[in-house]
């Protein structure tokens, strides 16, 4: 078990890829909490987990864009398992429009959501990581970190920002034997995806099979979905890995959507 007994914090772990990644974590040992807007639906995520085993999970209530809640439920998760050695900064929203018709206010929430929150997480975490002289911070960034799409300025934004953010804390973390990554995923069908799909058909005037075939997977090398399992691999690569030698990359996911 790769992460026998460590303390894992997800964001936006009661469903999609944050719940794989949590549920990946758990089947190597780990403890996790899952930190969600919802605190029903992140305690019911980690009964299940638990019951999973051999690891255990518990819920948090977070709000990734609000400070007193990320500090606040970091420290619930010290209290019950004494330190934090593992965090995923994986929640995030969609919103997407043409740049000429963004709104500021929708613009300001993704950043606040993506950007913000990676960093107020990090921020918490990272004092009970430099104690101890270890730990892993992953942020959930996208091929959209690395290229662009219409409709997605905001998204496109905050994705490349986890980037420089992965980077500085690689390099001010490295004495304290704290590393940082960024993986990249492709297209992976989570309800957040599939909500986009009759979004940019409406924007871009096309069928939603075109949205899926053109714009999704058009790039791909094998017309795939990335899966969520795939993500929470690599999750699992970043998070158990025992040196620095990684630490700043990031990694795409995506059935060759983009290549570098």
């Amino acid at each position: 078990m790769k992460l026998k007994d460590k303390v894992c914090i997800v964001t936006g772990a009661a469903r999609g890829i944050g719940e794989t990644v949590a549920r990946r974590y758990v089947a190597e040992g780990a403890r996790v909490a899952i930190a969600d807007l919802e605190l029903a639906a992140a305690e019911e995520t980690a009964a299940s987990l638990t019951a999973m085993g051999p690891g255990s999970a518990m819920g948090v209530a977070m709000d990734v864009t609000d400070e007193q809640a990320v500090s606040d439920g970091v420290a619930r998760v010290v209290a019950r398992w004494g330190t934090v050695d593992v965090l995923v900064s994986n929640a995030g929203i969609q919103i997407v429009h043409k740049i000429e018709d963004f709104p500021f206010a929708d613009w300001k929430k993704m950043l606040s959501i993506h950007l913000d929150g990676a960093f107020l997480t990090a921020r918490a975490c990272i004092p009970h990581m430099y104690a101890q002289k270890s730990g892993s911070i992953i942020f959930m960034g996208s091929v959209h970190s690395k290229e662009a799409s219409p409709l997605k300025s905001a998204y496109v934004t905050a994705k490349h920002g986890l980037l420089g953010l992965s980077r500085v804390i690689s390099k001010e973390g490295a004495e304290h034997g704290v590393r940082a990554n960024v993986i990249c995923p492709g297209f992976v069908k989570t309800p957040l995806v599939e909500k986009q799909i009759p979004e940019q058909a409406a924007a871009l005037g096309i069928p939603e099979s075109e949205v899926i075939r053109r714009i999704m997977l058009g790039n791909t090398v094998d017309g795939e979905f990335t899966t969520a399992e795939d993500v929470a691999e690599v999750a699992l690569l970043f998070a158990s890995f025992p040196t620095n030698a990684l630490t700043g990359q990031s990694l795409i996911v995506s059935h060759g959507w983009f290549m570098e």
